[in-house]
């Protein structure tokens, strides 16, 4: 089958992808010319995003899309013999998915992809590793959108409403990238500070954090994700958060006269002047025949 959206599927494929014909099997990785004649082929790599792949589960996965009110998938992949199906989106740019692309738009494709995968009803624990590859005649393969999507179009095509707005799924799909990566980059501001190792020793403690988060998503990213996660904030945290950057800044911002005007903001209490006295008046304050300059006899005598 020849059409724009299965060449623009062929052309953006990873250059050495994982495959496999059978899910039991496992995966293996290989050259992209020769894991495209497999069932199962990985669509995305780990740094950037060119396919929102759904898994349907039900039959008639491939055609109910309409009357479910969610935009028309780019290509259908359906399994014949029980009519699930995966739907695969095809985006007109690339989203990186690493920590030094744009959070914001992270952030927004997430929250578009959990309203497609709800209208679609989708498979929340799908992990979007690898799709049915249809590329591969074993499946029964249907184009229904030739041109590649802009998020814009695609939220223009579900309900973006204040009441309604999709909000980001931290377990599923994109929203596990921005748990990781709001995790592991407010981890490591603080981290870092800790005697400020060398890169190898920090870029391997990033990594190693940025697992350990994963271990709790209900369907963690893959491995190869995880390190791409980890460089990308081992690398801007070491640039950026030296020891002597650390010494300047408290320098720059604990000066004396700084910390006196802190120190007079601190009398205040709740917006109100403290009615504590200054340590040096106690004195004169527990001893007020100090301030009439009479003897303490003297100061009692007249007060009765």
């Amino acid at each position: 089958m020849t059409s724009h959206a299965i060449d623009l599927f062929s052309q953006r494929l990873p250059k050495k992808p994982y495959h496999t014909d059978s899910l039991a099997s496992g995966l293996r990785i290989v050259n992209r010319s020769v894991a495209v004649k497999s069932r199962y082929i990985q669509p995305n790599g780990p740094t950037h995003q060119f396919f929102l792949v759904f898994d349907v589960d039900r039959e008639g996965a491939a055609i109910d899309w309409a009357e479910r009110k969610a935009p028309a998938p780019n290509i259908t992949a359906m399994n014949r013999e029980n009519g699930h199906a995966h739907l695969i989106y095809c985006l007109e740019t690339s989203l990186r998915t690493a920590h030094d692309g744009s959070l914001k738009a992270l952030k927004y494709a997430a929250a578009i992809e959990n309203a497609i995968r709800r209208a679609l009803d989708a498979d929340l624990s799908y992990a979007g590793l690898i799709c049915k590859n249809p590329l591969n005649s074993h499946w029964q393969v249907s184009v229904w959108e030739q041109n590649a999507y802009t998020f814009d179009w695609l939220a223009d095509c579900v309900d973006m409403t204040a009441e309604n707005a999709p909000k980001i799924d931290p377990d599923y799909g994109l929203g596990r990238n921005c748990t990781l990566f709001e995790k592991t980059r407010q981890w490591s501001y603080r981290a870092i500070r800790q005697g400020y190792p060398d890169y190898p020793q920090w870029l391997n403690a990033v990594i190693q954090r940025v697992d350990a988060y994963n271990l709790q998503l209900p369907v963690p990213l893959s491995s190869a994700e995880c390190a791409t996660i980890g460089k990308s904030v081992a690398r801007w945290t070491y640039q950026r958060f030296t020891e002597k950057g650390w010494l300047d800044w408290v320098a720059k911002t604990h000066t004396p006269e700084i910390q006196a005007v802190r120190g007079r903001k601190g009398g205040k209490i709740g917006g109100k002047v403290s009615k504590r006295k200054p340590v040096a008046d106690s004195a004169k304050t527990l001893q007020p025949w100090l301030d009439l300059g009479i003897s303490r006899a003297t100061y009692y005598r007249r007060k009765k």
